[in-house]
């Protein structure tokens, strides 16, 4: 069964090449990033509105974890075989890891817009069920205040 919002002028794409290239998550071919990190308003190929687009922390927070996770790995090891001083750490370790997270971060922010496409994901929306204390009638408190009414003469 075929989705009807799916343009058929532009067949799904894999979000994972398109992250990773950081390209229209639509087409394919337009870049979604100006600069470093920040996302264009619109698709230049195929005029795609970004403003579905906000990954917010996301790609920092993985990124981080992840090269944290395994450049700690390599530093114990390199730490547990070498015991080269601490200089060398300064001036090889630090470094490595600092450009390991800004190659990362690039791609990474690309394939969470191109996943928050596929996904249609939108900004949560909130609904109110009334004002401070009238929301609770759908757990059957309504009945209880009515009961407590009944019972108290005026």
């Amino acid at each position: 069964m075929s989705d009807p919002s799916v343009d058929p002028a532009y067949p799904p794409l894999s979000t994972l090449s398109t992250g990773l290239r950081c390209r229209c998550p639509r087409c394919g071919k337009g870049p979604l990033l100006k600069g470093y990190l920040t996302i264009r308003d619109r698709c230049p190929a195929c005029g795609l509105d970004y403003s579905f687009a906000d990954p917010a922390d996301g790609p920092a927070f993985f990124v981080a974890s992840g090269v944290g996770l395994i450049g700690m790995m390599a530093f114990m090891a390199f730490e547990f075989t070498v015991h080269p001083p601490i200089w060398v750490h300064m001036a090889v370790t630090l470094p490595l890891l600092a450009i390991a997270c800004m190659a990362s971060l690039r791609p990474f922010k690309g394939w969470l817009v191109s996943e928050q496409y596929v996904h249609k994901a939108a900004p949560p929306e909130f609904e109110s069920v009334g004002k401070h204390g009238e929301g609770t009638a759908w757990r059957g408190q309504d009945e209880r205040a009515a009961r407590r009414a009944a019972r108290t003469p005026d």
